[in-house]
Parts: structure tokens; C-alpha cells; sequence
């Protein structure tokens, strides 16, 4: 049975594309795939702590090591990891905030980047010490923005900070099987807002159709 981890981040609610998109995809998922299962996590409206010295500290201590206090501080970011861990495919709303992603979003990403659950660390092996420990897994991006020409050819590449992020810390630990959908000219509005939405869900629709 597949297990699909939907995570929302927009600050936003009803005027959120992200959520919208991401709805319509969840809603078409469980149309193709009636058995699969859904787990939920609303980054904004539930977020998750930043990490702090007790967290670093327990973190990167040996699992045998640890105190009581120390399995305390990061009780939160083994939830997650193990929610992560135990999903197929990921389905991520993200708005571009200030040409990145949401302080929110960030600080769960920084929960589920652990030294011995989803990366390794080897200093013997000096040319890749660095071991992805999450394999295996699909992940579907779907982005808002104020504009457009944020592609490698756009007028606004130099300020994206998003996609790139986005696949260097996912592909960190080994996911890299990621497919990007984005809605732009929020700002705009109008036709061209109406033109990015409909190439949107004309991808989602392509994608129920390719998607095995």
C-alpha cells in the first residue's frame, strides 16, 4: 500500500494557491489510488520548533549516549523523521517567500536532516563523506510566487533560491526523484495568474496519467 506524506507551508489559507494545488493533487491521488494512505502536516498553522543548543547537543550524540534529556529535545524531530521515513512519495506546497522558502518550512527541514537517520557520515572516506540515508522515495513540489522568469533562462534566476535549496537539501539525503510544479504572477493576477494556474493543473493532470 502506498503512503503519501502531504506537507502545506503557505502562511496563507483560502487564498493560498500552494493549498489549493495541493489539495487538487490529493484529491486526484485518492481517486487513482483508493487504497493508498494520507498523513497530513500543516507547517503553519502547526508549526514545528526551530532547533535550539539541546537539540544540537542530543543530536549529535551516539543514540547509546543519550540522556533521558537529551531524547527529550529531540522527541519532536524523531516523530518526523520516522513520518518521513515511512512515506512513499511526498507532495510539498511551498509559496516563495522573499525568493526562498517559508521560516516555517525551513525549521522542519532542519528537524529532518539528522546525522544517523536520514544522512550518514563517514571522515574515512574523504571524497564522499557525506551518505544519503533515504532511498527509494518520489517527491512532487508545487510552488506559488508573486512572478515569473525565475527558470535558468528567466530574468529572475539570479534571485531563486528555492528550487535550487529545495533539491541540494532533499538530494542531500537521497531524494532526488523530485518533480517541480509552479504557480506564478500571484502579483499580477488576471490573465496571467489564470494562464499559470491552468498550465498547473494541466501538469497534475499529466502526471495521474504517466504515473505508475
Amino acid at each position: 500500500m502506498t503512503h503519501l506524506l502531504h506537507i502545506d507551508t503557505s502562511a496563507r489559507s483560502e487564498r493560498s494557491h500552494s493549498r489549493r494545488m495541493t489539495r487538487e493533487f490529493v484529491n486526484t491521488w485518492k481517486e487513482n489510488f483508493p487504497t493508498s494512505t494520507v498523513t497530513y502536516r500543516d507547517l503553519a498553522r502547526n508549526p514545528v520548533p526551530h532547533v535550539d543548543e539541546s537539540w544540537i547537543e542530543a543530536a549529535f550524540t551516539s543514540p547509546q549516549d543519550r540522556t533521558a534529556k537529551m531524547w527529550e529535545s529531540i522527541q519532536i524531530s524523531e516523530r518526523l523523521v520516522d513520518e518521513l521515513l515511512s512515506a512513499d512519495i511526498y507532495l510539498i506546497g511551498v509559496p516563495m517567500y522573499n525568493f526562498s522558502v517559508p521560516s516555517t518550512f525551513k525549521a522542519y527541514i532542519d528537524q529532518i536532516v539528522r546525522l544517523g537517520r536520514t544522512f550518514s557520515f563517514e571522515p574515512e572516506d574523504q571524497k564522499t563523506p557525506y551518505k544519503p540515508l533515504v532511498h527509494g522515495k518520489k517527491m512532487f513540489i508545487i510552488t506559488a510566487r508573486g512572478a515569473s522568469g525565475y527558470t535558468p533562462e528567466g530574468i529572475y534566476k539570479a534571485y531563486n533560491y528555492q528550487d535550487p535549496y529545495l533539491q541540494t537539501v532533499f538530494g542531500f539525503i537521497g531524494i532526488t526523484d523530485i518533480n517541480f510544479i509552479h504557480v506564478e504572477n500571484d502579483e499580477f493576477g488576471g490573465e496571467r495568474l489564470a494562464q499559470s494556474i491552468a498550465k498547473a493543473k494541466a501538469q497534475i493532470a499529466e502526471i495521474f496519467v504517466t504515473y505508475e
